[in-house]
């Protein structure tokens, strides 16, 4: 009886530590796929990362930045929505480009069909992938 409480209550705390870490953005997205990695040629402390990302509807992208440049191309848009502002249409075929360490993203897909994403990421080696924006 007393080994059922013990595995009752591991159970719960694994529970809790699972659904917390869910609700903390860790050092990736849950969503992102990893297609291929590769050192930069020209810079040995640099990589490059390309990648595929499915977000669903009700599902978030933190507001982040990254230690290198990304680019992306929308291989299936749907209406996502930042904080306070109304939905807007994330097209398919457009392209994106984010600076090194500026911020963005922070939005929710509201639309219907998930947002895909290709993204290539040009990136310090040293330094994770995401710099989460609290």
């Amino acid at each position: 009886m007393r080994s059922l409480r013990k595995l009752a209550a591991l159970a719960a705390v694994t529970f809790l530590v699972t659904a917390w870490a869910a609700d903390t953005p860790q050092g990736d997205l849950a969503q992102r796929q990893e297609l291929k990695r590769a050192t930069l040629a020209t810079s040995p402390d640099m990589e490059v990362i390309t990648s595929i990302s499915e977000i669903s509807k009700g599902e978030t992208i933190p507001r982040h930045s990254h230690h290198g440049i990304e680019t992306g191309y929308v291989l299936q848009g749907t209406l996502v929505q930042l904080p306070g502002q109304a939905p807007t249409l994330m097209q398919t075929g457009s392209s994106f480009l984010n600076q090194r360490d500026v911020p963005h993203a922070g939005f929710t897909v509201v639309g219907d069909q998930p947002l895909k994403l290709l993204t290539v990421h040009v990136v310090d080696k040293s330094k994770p992938l995401y710099e989460w924006v609290k």
